[in-house]
């Protein structure tokens, strides 16, 4: 099938359900298709958009007038993408539920009740997700009569009457995990069922860490939003800050030089390596095998000190900017960098067979939270955790924005499913991260590296798609009449990988969970804005 015949596909089918779309032309939404609905058509259309094989990507709401809320849900196939849109009174704003039939959508339409008020009439789950006791019953922080700052802050009550899943039977018993842990993490809640050493459930609570990204975004100019887009997520801040300068340059009609665009590359490769070797060696860490740990310890110290060298931040923050990059990238910080990537493959030369043939690690690490590929679907996970279960899909290949339409991107993928899948996917996309940094670095395009920023048309909307080193990075923006924010909404991968945790982990021991937690390896930050 040719590329958008689906599109057509989809609506026929809609038509033949009797799906009624009054005034639902499919219009631009770069790079997606954009479908108006009626309300009581938003159910109907995710039950066709299932039977299509489409895959469920994200949901957001805004109140782009007074008494309306706007709702979108991104949907994906093929690497093409369609956003839903439908719209509610705010005085009754309710819809049909998304989550029956993809339970990706359960956390995000949980989040749009708690900061907007929506109900969704058939969720199976109403419980409190992002707000915890912060906000009263009928406070709605995103809607537009909430002020950013609150006067007269209380301190938060603490959520202890969250109403956890609760296992019954003979020697069952749970238990609880966090939200401070014991390592220098981010906080997040687990909540086990265990009989014994055997796991029989697990439910995250997450929401510690909110920041009120979506809120203090309204109203800043696209160079303080592209600031605060890097620190969605720490560190992912190249991915999160590219995927919402594209979507702010595609609304604005601002066509970045390709010299820029090569060098945004080579930040998001370089940020996928430094993470990937953090991982791979706390994976060998939970499992007492030091060394690994130590040794990807020290390679990422000397990757990140050549961050620093070269681009003047280790986690190369604010480096990405609308319309381009920071600054030029001198032939002579090129070769350093095409030297350092020499150096890390011939390191990785001597390590990765280490870990390949090592029985003790592949004791603990073969056939440890396995995540099925039918289940990996269901849930609609992303990046490595995806392809470490058989799902073979990558932005910069399935829906490539440049530079990497030009390029060869070959993302590895196994079968297995296991922590050892996950281990191993990784380790290859090092390998061809580097083989990326070496065809980008040994022919960067002549030019300059930022275009002139141009005002956007008033409420012009622009949706940034961009592969981050943990998978598909979805960004929303709308701008208001003046040219600032009015609408901003980034999910983080970890919104779909999270709710595989609690799945891989079924029949698990306990002391397990710290390794399987490590290879899904979700942000907390992320999913929290």
């Amino acid at each position: 099938m040719s590329r958008f015949d689906w599109l057509s596909e989809f609506l026929a089918r809609c038509e033949d359900e009797m799906i009624l779309l009054r005034g639902g032309d499919a219009h631009a939404l770069a790079p997606a298709h954009l479908l108006h609905l009626d309300p009581e058509d938003w159910g109907r259309a995710a039950a066709v958009a299932r039977e299509l094989d489409c895959r469920w990507c994200t949901l957001w709401a805004e109140q782009p007038e007074t008494e309306t809320l706007r709702v979108n849900a991104c949907l994906c196939r093929a690497g093409d993408y369609l956003v839903l849109r439908t719209a509610v009174p705010l005085a009754t704003p309710v819809l049909p539920s998304h989550t029956p039939v993809y339970p990706a959508a359960n956390r995000p339409e949980r989040h749009a009740q708690d900061m907007f008020g929506l109900v969704f009439s058939d969720h199976p789950d109403h419980r409190r997700w992002t707000r915890h006791q912060a906000w009263a019953e009928d406070e709605y922080p995103l809607r537009q009569d909430f002020p950013a700052r609150p006067e007269a802050l209380a301190e938060t009550p603490p959520d202890s009457g969250y109403p956890f899943f609760q296992a019954q039977g003979s020697g069952v018993y749970e238990i609880p995990v966090g939200p401070v842990h014991a390592g220098i993490i981010e906080p997040g809640h687990f909540r086990f069922q265990a009989v014994g050493e055997t796991v029989l459930n697990l439910e995250e609570r997450l929401g510690y860490v909110h920041k009120g990204i979506e809120k203090i975004a309204e109203g800043r100019t696209p160079e303080a939003l592209a600031r605060l887009a890097g620190r969605v997520s720490g560190d992912t801040t190249v991915g999160h800050a590219w995927a919402a300068c594209q979507a702010m340059e595609r609304a604005a009609r601002v066509d970045v030089p390709p010299r820029a665009l090569a060098i945004r590359a080579v930040l998001a490769e370089r940020e996928r390596i430094a993470n990937h070797l953090g991982d791979i060696g706390a994976i060998c860490n939970d499992v007492g095998f030091t060394f690994a740990h130590m040794q990807c310890s020290r390679l990422r110290e000397d990757w990140l000190r050549g961050n620093q060298a070269v681009f003047g931040h280790r986690l190369l923050m604010d480096r990405v900017v609308p319309g381009g990059v920071w600054r030029k990238l001198t032939p002579q910080c090129a070769e350093l960098l095409l030297a350092e990537n020499a150096r890390l493959r011939s390191e990785l030369d001597e390590l990765l067979p280490i870990l390949d043939d090592n029985p003790s690690l592949e004791d603990r690490l073969l056939g440890t939270g396995v995540l099925p590929t039918k289940v990996a679907h269901t849930l609609g996970v992303v990046g490595y955790l995806a392809r470490a279960s058989g799902i073979d899909f990558d932005l910069r290949r399935n829906h490539a924005y440049a530079p990497y339409e030009r390029l060869d991107v070959k993302s590895p993928s196994l079968p297995d499913g296991d922590v050892a899948a996950r281990m191993q996917v990784r380790a290859a996309e090092i390998r061809h991260a580097l083989d990326l940094l070496d065809r980008l670095l040994g022919c960067l395009p002549a030019g300059e590296v930022r275009a002139e920023w141009r005002p956007p048309q008033p409420s012009a909307e622009g949706l940034g798609l961009v592969e981050g080193w943990r998978g598909e990075i979805v960004a929303h923006v709308r701008f208001d009449d003046d040219g600032r924010i009015a609408r901003f909404f980034p999910r983080d991968p970890s919104w779909l990988n999270w709710p595989a945790l609690e799945q891989l982990i079924h029949g698990n021991i306990v002391p397990d969970f710290p390794v399987c937690n490590k290879s899904v390896n979700g942000s907390y930050s992320g999913q929290d804005l």
